[in-house]
């Protein structure tokens, strides 16, 4: 009989990595449990294990399990893995077969209606997920993944295309400066960060897909996976301790030349993240206050080589413009701390205000 665990053995050589490698043949348990791994290795994916006939039957989701009808995911059906992997969370060396850091997302057990070798129906029981799914085969080993329940009351799929909100320019603070809440004017170029799946993606106020400029930016997918949002805010280049929207200027679409690609490194761009529109299947721009975003969005800990969370000040305007004004910044915008989101359109619930 063929031992379902050979191909998991050539792989791994025990003496290298912490993964469990047993030497016995697996012996059905009985039990339908499964394991959903975060696997920060080369590219960030999921690692989806489902207890059967003694081994776990193993799908790598690059995306993770889709969370609504409307898409599915594509799944690579991998080698069978022991079930002692459903306790495994820990550190593959580099250089070993799928090296890097693997976290448990979530466990718990199943239901399968259906098994045959091109589909796969199951119902999870987990903490983070529950729910019944089909995967199902479009090759070799390569499959997808779809839901096939209805998504959680009061989910709203991630918004696909918005537009910044704009400010109004204004000659001076406003009066009321308590209802008010300010952040720098940093003069850099206005993104919309999406960030599904461990992926990110950047457009401009336009629409444009920008993605491939700011290389640099990337990793914000991986750090802030498993989570889902939709961000806004602005790239900035810095020269010295200054942002400098000269070097952001030059700043093209990436080409081939050995040239370009070292004027891109010498001038590392910065995402500064300053709003947050949509967070795990919920809109927040038309019922949720600009300082309520705030807070939901400092909840975040956005905060990598590339990006951060700049603070903002809750009244305080000449205090902030002072700020401005001492790290060289064009001036302040002001925010009404009961103001919604307005995508794509200009309002004096936001005023940009000189320096």
């Amino acid at each position: 009989m063929t031992d379902r665990l050979d191909e998991y053995r050539r792989k791994r050589d025990a003496r290298r990595t912490p993964e469990p490698v047993p030497r016995s043949r697996p012996e059905p348990s009985g039990w339908r449990r499964f394991v959903i791994q975060q696997h920060h290795a080369r590219s960030l994916h999921w690692d989806v294990r489902l207890e059967r006939d003694g081994v776990l039957v193993s799908f790598a989701v690059p995306r993770g399990l889709p969370r609504d009808r409307a898409r599915n995911n594509l799944a690579r059906h991998t080698e069978d893995h022991p079930l002692e992997y459903l306790d495994f969370a820990g550190e593959i060396p580099a250089g070993q077969y799928g090296g890097g850091r693997m976290t448990i997302f979530d466990r718990g057990t199943y239901e399968a209606d259906k098994w045959r070798d091109d589909e796969i129906g199951v119902t999870f029981h987990g903490e983070r997920t529950s729910g019944r799914y089909v995967f199902f085969r479009t090759g070799d080993r390569d499959w997808m993944v779809r839901r096939m329940d209805p998504a959680e009351p009061g989910w709203e799929p991630m918004p696909e295309a918005l537009r910044p909100m704009l400010t109004t320019p204004a000659a001076g603070l406003p009066s009321d400066d308590p209802d008010w809440g300010y952040e720098m004017a940093w003069g850099g170029r206005r993104v919309l960060a999406y960030v599904s799946g461990g992926r990110v993606r950047l457009t401009e106020a336009g629409g444009d897909d920008v993605t491939s400029w700011f290389p640099e930016i990337r990793p914000l997918g991986p750090a802030l996976a498993p989570v889902e949002a939709v961000l806004d805010g602005e790239i900035v280049t810095f020269d010295g301790a200054r942002p400098d929207p000269a070097l952001l200027a030059r700043r093209e679409a990436p080409k081939d030349s050995a040239a370009a690609r070292r004027a891109a490194e010498r001038t590392p761009a910065h995402l500064l993240l300053y709003d947050l529109l949509w967070l795990e299947g919920h809109a927040t721009i038309e019922v949720v206050r600009y300082a309520e975003r705030r807070e939901l969005l400092e909840g975040l800990s956005l905060a990598g080589d590339h990006w951060q969370t700049p603070p903002y000040f809750p009244g305080g305007g000449e205090f902030a413009r002072e700020a401005a004004r001492d790290q060289g910044l064009p001036g302040v915008v002001a925010k009404r701390l009961d103001s919604p989101y307005l995508p794509g359109r200009r309002s004096r619930l936001w005023r940009h205000i000189s320096a």
